[in-house]
């Protein structure tokens, strides 16, 4: 059994996250199930900012809640999350996950390459990829985003100056904005500056959290480049 795990910030803070992974699962014709009320945070900010014990106890609560849905395979489109289910889970509760964590660019290539999505011919959308922390420095996760991106017809992928594992933190992750919105901000404010030097029409990048700070510094810098979340991106272009 597919799970989709939400995770906190695209449940509260950007559901436009949650709702484009929902069609596009639903478009490819996927069977899923969401743990809904049963979902708690997945502990990342927690772990991350030294409460650790707390944070035992929420993977506790979520393994046991997915075992309980007989889950097979876990997707989620956050890279905190996926980096928590993937890496602390084990270490923290000291047993391998009993189900396969995949995050979602690694799912939609998947798709594509199964001919389960397909997109249309369209006029080509200039696009660069920001790399997540959790996925890319903490993971290795650096092609999957860029080989999904690269299978859409419409898409004209831009690369960074620096990226892959020499890309530029966004400010967002680690309790870092939440502590210190100032340099949150800064980190943003930088990022957003590389990713124009490209001429991109459009930011991408695989993790709420970056999505959630680099969209306000777009708002605040009032930059013409539009911030899209992965889901977002994919489901604008299906036009779901």
């Amino acid at each position: 059994m597919l799970v989709y795990f939400a995770g906190c910030m695209a449940t509260y803070r950007l559901p436009s996250i949650a709702e484009a992974t929902i069609k596009i699962l639903k478009h490819a014709g996927l069977d899923f199930k969401m743990l809904g009320e049963d979902e708690w945070c997945c502990g990342s900010v927690t772990f991350r900012t030294g409460f650790v014990d707390d944070g035992k106890v929420m993977a506790r609560h979520n393994v046991d809640a997915l075992k309980a849905m007989s889950a097979t395979r876990v997707v989620t489109a956050c890279a905190g999350c996926f980096r928590t289910l993937s890496m602390d889970y084990p270490e923290l509760l000291g047993e391998e996950m009993p189900f396969e964590i995949i995050h979602f660019p690694s799912l939609l290539k998947e798709l594509i390459e199964e001919g389960k999505i397909k997109f249309p011919e369209g006029e080509k959308i200039s696009v660069t990829y920001h790399d997540p922390c959790h996925i890319g420095r903490h993971m290795g996760i650096y092609d999957d985003p860029r080989e999904a991106l690269e299978a859409i017809p419409q898409v004209d992928r831009r690369e960074m100056h620096k990226s892959h594992g020499n890309a530029s933190c966004c400010g967002a992750g680690g309790g870092v904005r939440s502590t210190n919105r100032d340099l949150a901000r800064g980190a943003a404010e930088i990022r957003l500056k590389e990713a124009e030097e490209t001429g991109a029409e459009v930011l991408t990048t695989a993790c709420p959290f970056c999505t959630f700070n680099l969209r306000e510094g777009v708002e605040r810098s009032g930059s013409k480049i539009e911030m899209l979340d992965f889901p977002e991106f994919v489901a604008k272009l299906l036009d779901l």
